[in-house]
């Protein structure tokens, strides 16, 4: 039997960890949505969460149970924002101190955030590689512990606390559709619904321009993400050497949006909902209006994950005036 990288039982460890830090976020509905898509869609809103996004439910699981086994260290991370952001304040809760890689491109929004919580920068250019060198490079300066922004157990099993909860909150569903980069969310909600739900498939949603998750899953092995071209800023890392056998085994399927999509979705949900959602977290409606297979457009109650709300808002996509 495959060994992946969490449990329900590790994810119930995670849950009790980040309980009373961590938020637990609505889930809310729209009837006119519903009619536009033909289904009952339920909407995990983590852009609600600490630092705008899910990312803190892993930076704060993983950082937490370090702590409870003593480290004291300084911490390190790389990431273009959210999971940045995350690093930072569970560092600060822990009153540990944080180093986070950021590309030179990473969103202001997301940067001066990170500032903001006490973190220090250290850039590097816009690749994965030098995210990843450069961040090595910080680890043995300051012997600080790396939190990885998505392929490592405790990441993922924090990032499932958000199915967790979805299951919680509504149980009736027949399908979930995850945005996917990393997959560390996909994989946790993936590893949770396996043991709460495992008849509810589960869909990942990616863009056309950073869409290794689908063509690794075509291909039946795994096949790394090479220059990334899409509006959805936090869906254009590779899969990880833990997020990819989930994706490979327990995912149902992968369904590739285009950016024009994206936005549309994004503005959907800020005009009908009043829901201020970044790029990276409309792509799970944007596939379910795509209607492109045919076992999602078949299913009645969908959950879609809403994983962040941090953007620039004096660069939105519909507005080239600001």
């Amino acid at each position: 039997m495959t060994q992946y990288a969490s449990d329900l039982a590790e994810i119930k460890l995670a849950a009790t960890r980040i309980e009373g830090a961590a938020h637990r976020t609505p889930v809310h509905t729209s009837r006119t949505i519903d009619a536009l898509c033909g289904a009952s869609l339920y909407f995990k809103c983590e852009q609600y969460q600490r630092v705008g996004a899910f990312k803190f439910r892993g930076a704060m699981n993983a950082i937490a149970k370090q702590f409870q086994a003593g480290f004291r260290g300084a911490v390190v991370t790389h990431s273009s924002g959210n999971h940045a952001q995350a690093v930072a304040l569970a560092a600060r809760i822990h009153g540990l101190d944080a180093h986070i890689v950021m590309p030179t491109n990473a969103p202001t929004i997301k940067r001066q955030a990170v500032e903001e919580y006490g973190a220090k920068i250290h850039p590097c250019a816009p690749i994965l590689s030098e995210r990843e060198r450069t961040a090595a490079n910080v680890c043995d300066e300051t012997g600080g512990l790396l939190i990885p922004p998505y392929d490592h157990p405790d990441v993922i099993g924090g990032q499932g606390t958000a199915g967790l909860e979805l299951f919680q909150q509504v149980p009736h569903l027949d399908a979930v559709i995850i945005p996917v980069g990393g997959g560390g969310l996909l994989s946790g909600v993936t590893l949770a619904y396996r043991e709460l739900a495992p008849e509810v498939p589960i869909f990942a949603a990616e863009p056309a321009g950073a869409d290794d998750a689908s063509r690794s899953k075509l291909a039946g092995e795994f096949i790394p993400q090479t220059n990334p071209q899409t509006i959805a800023d936090g869906l254009r890392t590779s899969l990880g050497e833990h997020t990819w056998p989930v994706v490979r085994d327990l995912v149902e399927e992968v369904v590739v949006v285009h950016d024009e999509e994206i936005v549309a979705a994004m503005r959907l949900l800020w005009e009908r909902m009043k829901l201020l959602v970044e790029p990276s977290a409309a792509v799970g409606l944007a596939a379910i209006l795509a209607r492109r297979q045919t076992r999602l457009a078949a299913c009645e109650h969908i959950g879609v994950l809403l994983t962040g709300g941090n953007l620039d808002l004096e660069r939105l996509p519909w507005s080239q005036s600001g």
